[in-house]
């Protein structure tokens, strides 16, 4: 008898930072470990290939135009949506305080590429 694999769902994250002074600071300290991480759950399938930070209107007024990052998006995939706010409680960008708590979205998410 075959084992049945969990139904698997994807989920659009979208976690805008915190808008004080020092909040790209706190990102910047805890970015590689972030990375490193993201890594880990891209190769496990959790994270797919549609994800990224979120850069400010002025990041791309012209091409030499310095990137400021502002926010992160992803799509990811999980069996459930308490998966999902599990894992993004324990990215180093929820407990480092970089994304606004107050506002991060995390919501169900379909479309029609493959991913």
């Amino acid at each position: 008898m075959a084992t049945e694999q969990p139904t698997s769902h994807l989920f659009v994250i979208w976690a805008p930072d915190y808008t004080d002074e020092d909040a790209i600071n706190r990102r910047l300290a805890v970015r590689s470990e972030h990375l490193r991480v993201a890594k880990l759950n891209e190769e496990e399938g959790y994270v797919t290939a549609v994800n990224g930070p979120l850069l400010s209107p002025e990041s791309i007024a012209a091409p030499d135009a310095p990137k400021k990052m502002v926010g992160s998006m992803l799509v990811v995939r999980a069996a459930s949506i308490e998966e999902v706010r599990a894992k993004v409680e324990s990215d180093v960008y929820w407990t480092g305080n970089v994304w606004d708590k107050e506002k991060l979205v995390i919501a169900p998410f379909i479309t029609k590429a493959i991913l």
